[in-house]
């Protein structure tokens, strides 16, 4: 009888983790599907002379790159894609540098009011950017930062801190107590246990929040819109509003713009996939 019960329960296991093998096949390809689809529609925008004339996923009667080669030979791409870079590095070294010491203080340490510090950070990923547009404005204005690079640096270093905090602390935590209480006995004070002992192992999850803050600010908009208005200062989506005026759009030169500029994330994404695999994981921790 315990057997035929054991048996019984091995076939239902199986059919179970069969079934759900099937379904999270299914969701994968669903979000691969609404996921591709967007940007497969955008390419082949891209490549038509007119994308209103055949619109959605019709095939272009002729390969027409006027777009890609207008983007770089009339629109000096490169030079948006530099100011892009630049503003989002600094901003992320500064950024991530901050709060991967501030989420060790948090993560490791006891002390007063640490429970409302948490909340204080968490509570800034419910504030929408509309409501400091004031604040942040009359601030530029003041320190004399208005159409800068440096006002956007400022502004990018302090946005997007609680969910980078978020990530830190978490594989902060996850890190032995033993490790560090080793790095004490060799002498090591806080800072030093941090940069030889925390911070070496907590790398994947640092890189993770340092490669989604510069996604962030790479594809940023309202602000690079709203602080910058030279126009060889902008960042690359302020530029994409360039193709639009009061009567016309330049759909081709738009989308080909849009192709060219979604490749630097991507390409970001696929040399540091490693990390945000570790980092979501917690595989590079062992105790």
């Amino acid at each position: 009888m315990r057997k035929n019960g054991q048996k019984v329960l091995k076939n239902r296991m199986k059919k179970d983790s069969k079934a759900t093998r099937i379904v999270t096949v299914i969701c994968l390809c669903w979000a691969a599907f609404v996921a591709l689809v967007p940007l497969v529609w955008l390419l082949l925008s891209s490549f038509k002379k007119d994308p209103m004339a055949r619109p959605g996923f019709m095939l272009p009667e002729s390969i027409y790159l006027e777009g890609y080669i207008s983007t770089f030979r009339d629109l000096h791409v490169m030079r948006y894609f530099g100011n892009s870079l630049l503003i989002s590095f600094v901003s992320v070294v500064i950024s991530i540098v901050m709060i991967s010491m501030s989420a060790y203080v948090v993560a490791r340490l006891d002390f007063k009011g640490k429970k409302l510090v948490n909340i204080m950070l968490y509570s800034t990923m419910f504030i929408p950017a509309t409501a400091l547009t004031y604040p942040v404005y009359n601030l530029v204005n003041k320190l004399h930062l208005y159409d800068t690079r440096g006002a956007l640096i400022l502004i990018y270093s302090c946005s997007g801190l609680a969910v980078s905090f978020f990530v830190i602390k978490n594989y902060y935590m996850n890190i032995p107590k033993e490790m560090e209480d080793a790095a004490r006995i060799d002498g090591c004070g806080y800072v030093k246990t941090w940069q030889k002992v925390i911070f070496p192992m907590a790398r994947p999850g640092i890189m993770t929040a340092g490669v989604l803050a510069f996604l962030n600010n790479w594809n940023e908009y309202y602000w690079a819109s709203l602080v910058l208005i030279d126009r060889e200062k902008l960042t690359v989506p302020a530029l994409l509003s360039t193709f639009t005026t009061s009567f016309r759009t330049n759909y081709n030169g738009l989308f080909s713009a849009m192709v060219v500029i979604i490749l630097p994330p991507v390409i970001l994404y696929c040399v540091f996939s490693k990390f945000f695999v570790e980092a979501l994981s917690g595989g590079a921790v062992k105790g």
